[in-house]
């Protein structure tokens, strides 16, 4: 039987600690590291060793009893984060390590919140008993009020011993049979165990158990029971399916395609399909390898269930599926903020571009932008942290010393109102004419497409032209230039030229339709926003409520428990990014702050970021609203608010 597992915790709550203790008790490796010691089995790379931090997903694999198992080892950082949801995708199940000191922590809720996202059936380990102010009673409370009220703590070995009383009536409750059963007498443990199991499975109860990785406690009972409770069922046969999870580049340049597979087999040499850029790529396979660490074993083939790399692959991407149509995943850990590369100006600027597009496909979030206008460098981060970290990985890998530029704020721009956008391309011997309706989207839609164009108007394959266009780039808004999302649009009409339409003349329309759409509607600013959550000491409630409202966020009522309080609510990133520092400072250390990252809403300071971004949209090349029509053989261009009069198609 194949499982994935993950291990995710906040920072230095133990994680890697717990996946070195079940690497060496499976005998997957003959040494425990220690992350103090730099010598931590999974946190390989020189720069993790170096902070005694996770940076990078790693996978260890070890067999027990009866299963193969996959372990991956994610980020405690939250400015890794993306990397850390890119790899709860593909997990079986996962291990939420909470600390017996500080209990739930700021990042353990985020990495919870996207557990319940993708469904995963998770598993929690109360770490560092053997510490000074540890407290399993009271980190349970924690968890039961912060993560869910369906944890549970095991304390028995219910393999060996009967099942206790609490964990019965938890169980009788999601079935009347047993519970029937139960009262009769009749208790088969077996059932009672095997219901278990579905509840695992279908997140109605959260195994929790505790222990010292550091010490050495409770990690053998834990491992068996884990082991007992978890149950996966792959199909070998039938087509091959994956999903790529992670892009790295080896130290000998092999782009490496990390996969787990979903259904069928894979052997060296298969040709497999994926789509890059609205194609279908047919690529062969020129290895499989079984990662453990950093080293590899190859292999002829790879069934379902298993976790493995691929070299051959080129272009695909994490999130991407092969050999099906994997849906667009909407991550939830996404930059907020952008960044410029800062290097000496006697280099190249395209081989400095090179290797950050290396970096950008391993990590698809950091978005890299050429600029051709200023000839700069942005990239698109989640924090400061982050950009310490890449400014260590350039030197390391690519010998290049470089600096960043302050972090700014990515927005974002949508509409308010519905406008009908047309765009018409006809140089000589070129022809395409596309009408579009766009409409405020739902808050976090993005951009979505219909159509209401009859084909008998026009033909299919030009209708999916106008859709690939839509998506295959993002489109700017006429504010500051932000990206546009929000919007629904609707191919209305459009017109081809049996002779004259040419590959790209649909492209050229659709993208100068868009723009006139968007220079009719009203557009609006949107920014980042985060969700947060504040504890401090009931005496400082009023400094927070104060900074709050200063900093444009609103709050919900105020829990108070004792002397803590309680304060949960909403504002832009923009505004909180640094309070946290600001928050231990006025509290003595004392204060919590956590934040979640909520989407997009309308910019609190609109014309001030207009006015200071200065962008000026008729200058913007890339850009247009213009249209260009044909006349007695010769083509001319109309202006975007007088090209409505010139089209060739009428619409309403």
């Amino acid at each position: 039987m194949n499982k994935t597992i993950g291990i995710l915790a906040h920072v230095d709550a133990g994680k890697t600690t717990l996946a070195e203790q079940i690497l060496y008790h499976t005998n997957a490796i003959r040494k425990r590291g220690r992350v103090d010691y730099k010598d931590a089995f999974l946190d390989s790379h020189q720069i993790e060793k170096d902070r005694g931090i996770t940076i990078f997903s790693s996978q260890g694999r070890f067999n027990y009893k009866d299963s193969t198992y996959y372990l991956v080892d994610t980020p405690g950082h939250i400015d890794f984060s993306p990397e850390m949801e890119r790899a709860i995708s593909i997990m079986d199940y996962a291990i939420v390590v909470v600390s017996a000191v500080e209990g739930v922590q700021a990042h353990t809720e985020t990495i919870w919140r996207l557990l319940r996202k993708y469904n995963i059936p998770t598993f929690i380990f109360i770490n560092k008993i053997d510490r000074d102010g540890a407290d399993c009673i009271e980190t349970l409370d924690d968890i039961k009020c912060n993560l869910s009220p369906d944890a549970y703590l095991i304390e028995n070995n219910m393999f060996e011993e009967d099942i206790d009383d609490g964990l019965i009536e938890i169980i009788a409750e999601n079935n009347n049979n047993l519970l029937e059963q139960y009262l009769d007498g009749k208790y088969d443990k077996k059932l009672w165990l095997e219901e278990l199991k579905n509840m695992i499975n279908h997140r109605d109860v959260f195994p929790c158990f505790k222990g010292s990785a550091l010490q050495d406690l409770g990690i053998e009972k834990f491992i068996n029971s884990f082991h007992n409770l978890t149950t996966t069922e792959y199909n070998d046969d039938g087509d091959f399916q994956g999903k790529v999870y992670k892009v790295k580049y080896d130290g000998n340049g092999n782009r490496i395609t990390y996969v787990k597979a979903i259904r069928g087999t894979i052997k060296t040499k298969d040709i497999v399909s994926y789509k890059f850029n609205g194609e279908v790529l047919n690529e062969k396979i020129n290895d499989i390898r079984y990662y453990n660490g950093e080293k590899f074993e190859k292999t002829n083939e790879a069934k379902a269930g298993e976790v493995f790399g691929l070299v051959g692959l080129t272009k695909i991407f994490s999130g991407q599926g092969i050999g099906y149509r994997e849906e667009n995943i909407d991550y939830d850990m996404i930059p907020t903020l952008s960044s410029k590369v800062i290097y000496d100006e006697k280099l190249n600027p395209k081989e400095v571009l090179s290797f950050f597009k290396i970096l950008e496909d391993e990590e698809t979030s950091l978005k890299v932008i050429w600029h051709e206008k200023l000839k700069e460098i942005h990239i698109h981060v989640m924090g400061v942290i982050q950009l310490e970290i890449l400014k260590e990985i350039v030197k390391d890998r690519f010998k290049l010393d470089i600096e960043f530029g302050p972090c700014q704020i990515l927005y974002k721009e949508t509409i308010r109102k519905t406008s009908i956008g047309r765009g018409h391309f006809e140089p000589l011997r070129h022809y395409a004419e596309v009408h579009l309706r766009l409409e405020p989207g739902q808050r976090g839609s993005g951009i979505t497409f219909y159509s209401n164009c009859p084909i008998d108007t026009l033909a299919v394959n030009f209708q999916n032209l106008v859709k690939s266009h839509v998506f295959e780039r993002e489109h700017n808004g006429i504010l500051i230039g932000a990206p546009i999302t929000d919007i629904k649009v609707t191919l209305i009409n459009g017109k081809s030229h049996i002779k004259h339409t040419e590959g790209g003349d649909f492209r050229e329309a659709t993208y100068r339709a868009l723009r006139q759409g968007l220079e009719k509607a009203d557009s609006t600013l949107l920014e980042p926003y985060y969700r947060f959550k504040i504890q401090v000491n009931i005496d400082s409630m009023g400094r927070v409520l104060s900074d709050i409202q200063k900093f444009n966020g609103t709050f919900d009522t105020p829990k108070i428990f004792g002397e803590k309080v309680i304060i949960e609510g909403r504002g832009p990133v923009k505004t909180f990014m640094n309070y946290s520092l600001e928050l231990v400072s006025f509290t003595k250390g004392r204060g919590i702050i956590n934040f979640i990252f909520d989407g997009y809403d309308y910019c609190h300071n609109e014309g001030e970021i207009i006015k200071e971004k200065g962008y000026n949209k008729d200058a913007d090349t890339e850009y247009t609203s213009a249209s260009v029509f044909c006349s007695k053989g010769v083509g001319f261009v109309v202006k975007g608010n007088e090209s409505d009069n010139y089209m060739h198609c009428i619409s309403e």
